[in-house]
């Protein structure tokens, strides 16, 4: 029988329940990686090799949140536990590709392309946390569980086949590894979501930086292969149950950028894409940006619809909406800039709509782009079809409430450190 007084105790529940929203936090990054391996194991994809997605993404495409209709996608799952793998990269010449490697808590601990290994390709060997390595070109994982994500630029449809032919280069050789376990979604039960989460951590333990958490959250048992929601008392569960409703309550879950608003646009957090202890940023983007790219390979921007206080990211297509750039501030970029129009999910993901153009994001290399006679650009968003005349610069967008998200790769240094900041989305008014 417990000594603890009633009021000792009270302190020891709310202790646990604040723990267990703490980890359910701390392992959706996890816990949605493992739902997106879930889905390529479901279409028949082996470990360690690629799946190469042969067609830009429409509204069709509904396994990972905000993709983008830029770049052909190559998707590998790699399991180190049997030994390294080798990537096999090919000569791009000026055209755009990254490969990003993404540990099991969703940070890119590594990637290749365009501008870090350059255009020419090569050989490079990806090997576990623990196994001894040598030679050269070699890449350490943090974790046994890997995303390789391969973006491979295409310049519309002329140049899709040409783009095709780059990533049927890209390759992976690697041991052949069986999948181990199924996992339980985000929405699971506690009892479910924490087992799974246990096992993931198991598997791929969490980096000495993170003991800080690790010991906030030890009275779950999370990360040692033995977690049994049978030991907690009815009084314990309902605290875990009451800890994990109020996070999710409370979560801003979906949000790739900042909290900032600059001139009608938030702007990426600068630990995107490598969370370091960002645990709750990390979360909000495995949940509304999974697999975004750190800002030195891109930045992401958002919206903001200041006039809209129910969603302030959410546009409504029943108006008429302008993006102008003027001639002298167009978007700095090494590479290519993109604007993304969405629908966003209850649960805060953002897939594409269908429109009558089938043109889901518009940009510097939209076939058919007018600038106005200054070299100015302006971009004309909404339901309805602005005219013969501005029809080549519209972004169609649906009836009811969108999101814009503006894409900037290889973001030049003005676009890095602030210097440089998007224009506003205005309200084209009529009448």
């Amino acid at each position: 029988m417990s000594t603890n007084t009633p009021g000792q105790l009270s302190a020891e529940l709310q202790a646990l329940s604040d723990a267990a929203g703490e980890a359910w936090l701390y392992a959706l990054p996890l816990i949605e990686i493992a739902t997106t391996r879930a889905r390529g194991a479901a279409r028949g994809a082996r470990l360690n090799s690629f799946s190469h997605i042969r067609k830009l993404s429409n509204h069709r495409a509904r396994d990972v949140t905000t993709p983008n209709n830029d770049t052909l996608y190559s998707t590998a799952q790699l399991d180190l536990s049997a030994g390294p793998v080798t990537f096999s990269l090919p000569d791009t010449g000026d055209r755009y590709f990254s490969l990003a490697l993404m540990d099991a808590y969703s940070n890119n601990f590594a990637i290749l392309g365009t501008r870090t290994t350059g255009a020419e390709g090569g050989l490079f060997q990806l090997t576990g946390p623990n196994e001894a390595a040598s030679g050269d070109h070699i890449i350490r994982s943090p974790t046994v569980d890997v995303w390789a994500l391969a973006r491979i630029l295409v310049d519309g449809t002329e140049d899709l086949e040409a783009g095709r032919a780059v990533q049927s280069e890209f390759s992976v050789q690697g041991p052949e590894v069986e999948w181990h376990g199924k996992f339980a979604a985000r929405s699971a039960p506690w009892q479910d979501y924490f087992a799974s989460a246990d096992a993931l951590m198991t598997t791929n333990p969490p980096p000495v930086t993170d003991l800080g958490l690790l010991r906030r959250i030890a009275s779950l048992g999370l990360g040692r292969g033995q977690f049994d929601p049978k030991s907690f008392t009815p009084e314990q569960a309902s605290a875990i149950e009451a800890g994990i409703t109020s996070t999710r309550n409370s979560f801003k879950g979906g949000a790739t950028s900042s909290d900032s608003n600059i001139n009608g646009w938030s702007y990426p957090g600068n630990s995107l894409g490598d969370f370091g202890q960002n645990y709750e940023y990390r979360a909000s983007v495995a949940l509304g940006g999974l697999a975004a790219l750190p800002l030195v390979e891109a930045m992401y921007m958002t919206a903001v619809n200041d006039s809209n206080k129910d969603e302030s990211t959410a546009f409504d297509g029943n108006r008429n909406w302008q993006l102008h750039f003027a001639a002298d501030k167009l978007i700095p970029v090494n590479s290519f800039w993109s604007l993304s129009l969405y629908e966003a999910t209850p649960e805060g993901q953002f897939f594409f709509i269908d429109n009558p153009l089938n043109r889901y994001a518009i940009g510097d290399r939209s076939e058919g782009l007018v600038y106005n006679e200054d070299g100015s650009l302006d971009i004309w968003i909404g339901e309805q079809n602005p005219g013969n005349s501005r029809e080549a610069n519209w972004l169609p967008a649906p009836a009811g409430p969108f999101s814009l998200f503006m894409r900037a790769y290889l973001p030049k240094p003005a676009l890095l450190d602030g210097h440089y900041r998007l224009p506003p989305v205005t309200q084209v008014l009529t009448g």
